[in-house]
């Protein structure tokens, strides 16, 4: 049976980190809210009165009995499966430690146009967006990728990867964040990507990965746009 991914139809959002995985590997899944009745089927399972357990919000991943939520607890579950994490116990919780940073930076990421509430429109907080959005872009920005640079460059087993000598999802899930970035901060980008040659370099491979490759020309890659965790506001990406 496929795996069965749930998340919001129409939006690249956390659900593609997941999707990466997938495809990066070549794993039969299916994308359910992007079907017919899909999404009904997905927020029925966050509201089944009967279940033991319930997801939060979507990404959600299904595999037979078994439900599992948050983006990291999925790929933590997906890596050894996809062969996309170190064989090495070791090395497979360095990987979520840095799925778990990356994380932490979306939700940075997602608080530059919600500094008050998430209840609240962008619009309603704009003044306060613009100056988040210039902390972040002067310096917090700057620490998570300087950071994911270091990891880089201190990998044992070379520069090319994040954790070990072969791809995981965490070179999938920097590829997504480097992309998401350009679009969501193109000014800001320019600026700081000569400073992370190699968080550059991993975003290149990735996308030119044959099976990675296929799918970003494909329907089943969705376009970034203003509903995603990535959205473009000119008025935030101020030059830095």
């Amino acid at each position: 049976m496929p795996y069965k991914l749930y998340y919001w139809g129409g939006i690249p959002g956390r659900g593609e980190f997941v999707r990466l995985a997938f495809e990066a590997a070549g794993t039969d899944y299916v994308d359910v809210a992007r079907l017919p009745g899909g999404l009904q089927e997905m927020l029925a399972l966050m509201k089944d009165p009967g279940a033991a357990s319930i997801p939060f919000a979507p990404p959600f991943l299904v595999d037979r009995d078994l439900l599992i939520s948050q983006v990291a607890n999925i790929l933590f579950y997906l890596g050894p499966r996809l062969g996309l994490a170190p064989q090495d116990e070791g090395l497979r919780h360095v990987a979520n430690g840095l799925q778990l940073t990356i994380t932490d930076l979306l939700a940075e990421i997602h608080d530059t146009r919600h500094p008050i509430s998430v209840s609240l429109y962008y619009e309603q907080q704009k003044p306060e967006s613009l100056r988040r959005s210039a902390e972040f872009l002067n310096n917090r920005l700057p620490k998570f990728l300087g950071y994911f640079e270091r990891i880089l460059n201190r990998n044992p087993a070379g520069r090319e990867h994040a954790v070990g000598k072969e791809l995981s999802y965490v070179d999938l899930s920097l590829f997504h964040l480097v992309e998401g970035l350009r679009y969501a901060f193109p000014n800001a980008m320019r600026v700081h990507e000569p400073r992370v040659p190699a968080l550059v370099a991993l975003h290149d491979s990735v996308a030119a990965r044959p099976r990675i490759h296929r799918y970003l020309a494909s329907d089943r890659r969705l376009a970034f746009n203003e509903s995603c965790i990535f959205r473009r506001y000119p008025e935030l990406d101020q030059q830095v």
